[in-house]
């Protein structure tokens, strides 16, 4: 290997895992190695430039040679997607382009699962800083927050290097923004979709507020001067000091308590518009690029959902039909400030995204094995929004020496105000008058009605220090600082509205109605607080991390990339005092914890095309915030309620990784892996009964082992040869697949700790041999594309699929079989198309997605009985967009 490719290899590498900031270089690169495989047309064609990404410690632009892949260059385990990559798969947020990488999967609300490990193995960045989340059951960030048009790309990194925090069980996703332009532009779009299954369909909403189609409320959510005054006053309704009449009025109104019948719904739309432009500045470039965003979606799901309550699941105890239409709307900006002298760069980057949900669910069913319906009816506005704001300092004051300074705050933020909740009865009984009819006595018998207010926030401090210098030609050393500092407030009240005796006739008023201001006062129907042991809790996570680490290129042939980290974390969950008097206050939960983290990736280039690289390490996974609180809280995305366990400890990994590479061309490869994790103490969930309710808790398993393997293939194949339509076209082929296989390891005589609990033996919470919860044993992605190497013109069709899953357990000490969530096959198809329209830039897009009309199903199964535990129908989605440059 000659020197100037060999220096130019260290530079990449070094920037990468942290240090350094590498640019194309000005001298002319080193001709390019004669391989075995042949150079087809495809590899002559003009190549997408190199992803920019921005990490721990430093910033990646590689362009014009062979290593400008920065997957090769790189000494982790690395898959990187590029404007290109998330383009081509036509998503719209980030999750779901994060979904075609080999060994991911995204469960839920944009949670990305690595290599069949949970959302809380992940670690999600911005620019290599952390961010807070919204999400009050979650300490990650859900990334379908993310519009993929503010996103220039996306590393995923599965072997753990000591830039990185500790807490990096699966792998890391680390999201660059768009930086500074090239060129400068003006790009405005627009896009129309349907969805089979809910547009121009049935559905349900409410009136809320008239500004509701914003994705912000115009006041009409605001807390009556009554609920304000009790707030503010820290009494409890139950020592009998506060009027619970005079609070219940004005709750309830026509504008959230009236659901509306809508039976043709709206199409979904969205609309964007981004800026750029560089600026001279003397020896320096000033780069400014802003973006903004607006998308609206409706969604209409008929769900089946069933309970059992038997080990074989013969008898149903609760089966329900529940409609439900959310509409979200998504609202986002960013704000982009770049300079650039010399070698040096700094970049500051301001980001805005507020999501909102109008909820709205009409449920009909019987419990119990009885002929008794019950109808309910579910109103709520969740506020999920996030402000983040970066600067980032890349520094190469001398030769050799490189000095990246960062620093962040985030704040996120959820609120749900009046979360409604109602539940009339039809006792179906002839000798009962009002039998044939639906009712609501407001007893928490035979029909009743519920409030919420739920509130949380979050603000993320963070900063750190990379220092890297190249103490030798072929060898960098590094040593690096990080600091964040996480405190988070959230509370939940809940409340019960109560009579003593409605009249008939009066109990079948509509919910507006019957919680009127007039027939409170006229029947005396008052609150009652029905979580007054903890309603609020703080939560801080305190994190130091600091690290050395060198890359050494040993040979022509062997790299060696290793280090040691040492963090230390604070994690203290206690209560808020909410009211004057301190009873029933439970003392804080806290983990004070360190940890030596060594990591060390060695890299064989045994063929000028083809290297394996060898990776062990140890990592960390810590308990989230609401985990650590015994308390109820009730999640409406998955209809589950969930109580934490202040006895949590942290879980502690054991990862190694061997994988092979074949580079055989410009921008296609195949490579090989496998892995293997021993984990100790991983967080595991249960599921308990209690007075008729399912309540799902967490505790340390003893031990579990993952392993697993990753086949992963780009090849391109020139069609030019054919003449006529085909000229300048290319046939593109990416598959990959992941096979993984997870293991619970419980014996006789393990043990685990549960708050409060009579038994802390592990064979009464966990089944040895279980598998852990969210793997799936075969993921399986295929994008075959037809592309023309001279302009844009893209169809690309996609295949993705994703075995059965663990999705919840099965209730605790009943044999019950686990909750299963089946992704199966979906089949997506995007189609991009460049025009030149007036001497601008032109791009249409369709999408067409779920083509297949795969369901959502979760059940349980033992024999032939099942029980549908969510189980519905996805819509079809079709969606045609066009964007403008100019």
């Amino acid at each position: 290997m000659n020197t100037p490719r060999l220096a130019t290899m260290l530079l990449l590498s070094t920037a990468l895992l942290a240090p350094a900031v590498a640019f194309a270089q000005d001298a002319t690169p080193p001709a390019e190695p004669v391989v075995d495989a042949p150079v087809d047309a495809a590899a002559e064609a003009p190549q997408e430039e190199a992803p920019e990404v921005s990490i721990p410690g430093g910033e990646i632009v590689v362009t014009g040679q062979r290593d400008r892949n920065i997957q090769r260059a790189a000494p982790q385990v690395v898959s990187v997607l590029g404007t290109a990559e998330i383009a081509r798969t036509g998503e719209g947020n980030i999750a779901g382009a994060l979904g075609r990488v080999t060994g991911l999967s995204v469960v839920g609300n944009g949670y990305v699962y690595v290599r069949g490990l949970g959302d809380r193995y992940s670690l999600a960045l911005l620019n290599g800083s952390p961010l807070p989340s919204p999400e009050p059951l979650k300490r990650v960030v859900p990334l379908d927050l993310f519009p993929s048009s503010i996103i220039a790309s996306s590393l995923v990194q599965k072997s753990y290097s000591v830039n990185y925090p500790g807490e990096f069980g699966g792998g890391v996703v680390n999201l660059t923004t768009k930086s500074v332009p090239q060129e400068a532009f003006v790009s405005i779009g627009g896009g129309i979709g349907v969805d089979t299954e809910t547009t121009n369909q049935l559905g349900y909403t409410y009136y809320g507020s008239s500004t509701d189609w914003t994705g912000f409320d115009n006041g009409q959510r605001d807390f009556t001067s009554a609920l304000s005054s009790f707030f503010a006053s820290g009494e409890r309704l139950s020592a009998g000091n506060v009027d619970g009449v005079e609070l219940a009025k004005g709750i309830v109104n026509t504008r959230n308590g009236l659901t509306q019948k809508i039976p043709n719904m709206a199409p979904n739309w969205s609309a964007t518009l981004s800026a750029g432009k560089s600026f001279e500045l003397g020896e320096a470039t000033l780069g400014v690029i802003a973006t903004a965003g607006y998308n609206n979606k409706w969604t209409t799901r008929d769900v089946l959902s069933q309970t059992s309550v038997d080990s074989d699941l013969a008898d149903l105890q609760s089966n329900f039909r529940r409609v439900t239409t959310d509409n979200r709307i998504v609202v986002n900006g960013m704000l982009g400030l770049g300079l650039e002298f010399g070698r040096n760069k700094i970049r500051w980057t301001n980001l805005y995204i507020r999501d909102t949900l109008k909820h709205t669910r009409m449920s009909l069913g019987q419990r119990n094995q009885t002929t008794v319906d019950y109808q309910q009816q579910e109103t709520a506005w969740y506020e999920r929004q996030l402000i983040d704001t970066q600067i980032v300092a890349e520094l190469k004051p001398l030769d050799g020496l490189s000095v990246d300074l960062r620093g962040g705050f985030a704040n996120s933020q959820r609120e749900a105000p009046y979360e409604l909740g109602f539940e009339y009865v039809r006792t179906n009984v002839e000798s009962d008058p009002l039998g044939q009819y639906f009712v609501n006595n407001l007893d928490g018998n035979a029909g009743k009605a519920t409030v919420s207010f739920s509130d949380l926030n979050e603000d993320l401090w963070s900063g750190g220090i990379d220092v890297s210098y190249k103490i030798m030609p072929a060898v960098t050393a590094t040593v690096g600082y990080a600091y964040a500092d996480t405190r988070r407030t959230s509370s939940r009240r809940d409340f019960q509205f109560r009579a003593t005796d409605l009249p008939d006739g009066v109990n079948m008023f509509r919910p507006d109605y019957l919680l009127s201001h007039s027939v409170i006062e006229a029947f005396n129907i008052g609150l009652i607080d029905t979580n007054e042991g903890n309603p609020a809790f703080l939560a801080t996570l305190r994190n130091h991390g600091a690290y050395a680490k060198i890359d050494a290129q040993l040979s022509d042939t062997l790299q060696l990339d290793a280090g040691v980290r040492y963090e230390t974390a604070k994690l203290v969950v206690s209560p808020i005092q909410v009211f004057n008097d301190t009873a029933g206050v439970t003392s804080p939960t806290s983990l004070n914890n360190d940890y030596w983290l060594p990591a060390a990736t060695l890299t064989w280039s045994f063929r000028d095309d083809m290297q394996v690289r060898v990776n062990a390490s140890k990592t960390i996974a810590r308990p989230q915030f609401r985990e650590l609180i015994y308390q109820f809280y009730f999640d409406p995305d998955t209809n589950r309620t969930y109580r934490g366990n202040p006895n949590l400890q942290d879980s502690q990994l054991t990862n190694a990784e061997a994988r092979y590479e074949w580079y055989f061309d410009r921008d296609q490869r195949f490579s090989v892996s496998g892995f293997w994790k021993k984990i100790k103490n991983p967080i595991e969930s249960f599921v308990s009964l209690e007075s008729d309710n399912f309540v799902t808790s967490f505790a340390n398993a003893p031990e579990a082992d993952l392993y697993g393997v990753e086949l992963e293939l780009q090849k391109y194949f020139d069609l030019s040869d054919w003449g006529g339509m085909w000229e300048g076209r290319r046939l593109a082929l990416i598959p990959n697949y992941t096979y993984t296989k997870s293991k619970l390891k419980v014996k006789e005589g393990d043990t685990t700790s549960y708050y409060l609990a009579a038994s802390n033996r592990a064979l009464d919470y966990f089944t040895d041999g279980a598998p852990l919860t969210g793997q799936s044993e075969h993921i399986a992605n295929v994008q075959i594309g037809l592309e023309d190497t001279d302009g844009l013109s893209q169809q690309t069709l996609m295949f993705s699929y994703a075995s059965k899953r663990v999705f919840s357990r099965g209730l605790l000490n009943t044999g019950q079989p686990d909750i299963f969530q089946d992704p199966g096959l979906r089949i997506d198809f995007v189609v991009r198309q460049g025009f030149d329209l007036f001497k601008k830039e032109l791009e249409l897009k369709f999408e067409a997605r779920n083509l297949t009309g795969r369901k959502n199903f979760e059940y349980q199964q033992s024999g032939s009985n099942r029980v549908e535990v969510n189980t519905y129908d996805v819509g079809r989605t079709f969606q045609l967009s066009a964007s403008m440059k100019f």
